[in-house]
């Protein structure tokens, strides 16, 4: 198969996560619901959002963090969510969010004011900035002095034989990966636990400091593992294009193959790095 056109971050991931909100949304209910996604829930901790305050979500996606957050603040509090992909945002929007709104825009443009907010969340959406420095320099313009802000970045995948099984089963079936010409400054900075920290530091924040968070996701069966691994945005993307009868070949041979080599339950173990800051 012909390789894919190399594309810019803004370019790439906006449209991809538009086309697939809903299936995403579908996977990330579904580990938040069983408290799977420890590093999105860390940030959540750490914030530690109360009445009355005012907290911004980055890269808020369909709302799925913004949901508690604005329970935290109620009543007078008001949570803001801002995302890059439209079709996000439209589900967040529908999804009737109490206290809060939601807006389309760039994480390393913010049209808020400086000192806007109370406190500032990110659940895996600094790892697709091109712009690593200038993501961080906005979040803590627009937060007030002291202020909280902790955002999660997944890092490894630890399962490494289940991984590599459905990455053979891949690309077997569909094209290659697309790319963002722009994103290897950003990946090796979250990736170092040191460099992640003095990212932030350098953007103003006083202090700032990364813990590793490992999750542990517990998928029922094959079948359901496949189902919610083609929602992910870049098998997702893999798979436009493909005609449904190549899809569901590709399905069905992934599932025969994890039978295969995990029958039962199969747990999947991710590395994530979270960054907590103060203004």
């Amino acid at each position: 198969m012909a390789q894919s056109q190399p594309l810019k971050s803004k370019d790439l991931f906006p449209p991809v996560f538009s086309r697939h909100a809903l299936a995403y949304q579908r996977r990330l209910e579904e580990i938040m619901a069983n408290d799977e996604a420890r590093g999105r829930l860390r940030t959540i901790e750490f914030v530690d959002a109360k009445p009355g305050m005012r907290v911004l979500d980055l890269a808020c996606g369909p709302g799925t963090l913004s949901r508690r957050l604005a329970r935290d603040i109620s009543p007078g509090g008001e949570l803001v969510g801002v995302d890059l992909a439209p079709g996000m945002i439209e589900l967040a929007r529908a999804a009737g969010i109490p206290n809060s709104r939601f807006e389309v825009m760039d994480i390393e443009q913010l049209s808020f004011p400086d000192e806007t907010f109370d406190a500032a969340v990110c659940g895996h959406g600094l790892q697709f900035v091109p712009q690593l420095p200038v993501a961080l320099h906005e979040a803590r313009r627009v937060l007030r002095p002291r202020a909280r802000f902790a955002a999660s970045v997944p890092v490894e995948r630890m399962a490494a034989s289940v991984w590599s099984t459905l990455d053979v089963v891949v690309d077997r079936w569909l094209g290659p990966a697309q790319r963002a010409v722009d994103q290897k400054p950003t990946r090796d900075t979250i990736a170092d636990t040191s460099q992640f920290a003095k990212a932030a530091r350098d953007a103003g924040f006083q202090s700032a400091e990364i813990e590793v968070v490992e999750e542990t996701v517990s998928w029922e069966s094959a079948e359901q593992m496949v189902s919610l691994f083609t929602s992910w945005w870049d098998c997702a993307a893999r798979m436009e294009g493909v005609d449904a009868d190549r899809r569901q070949k590709f399905a069905d041979d992934a599932i025969s193959t994890l039978k295969r080599t995990h029958p039962g339950v199969i747990e999947t173990t991710g590395r994530n790095h979270v960054l907590l800051a103060i203004a």
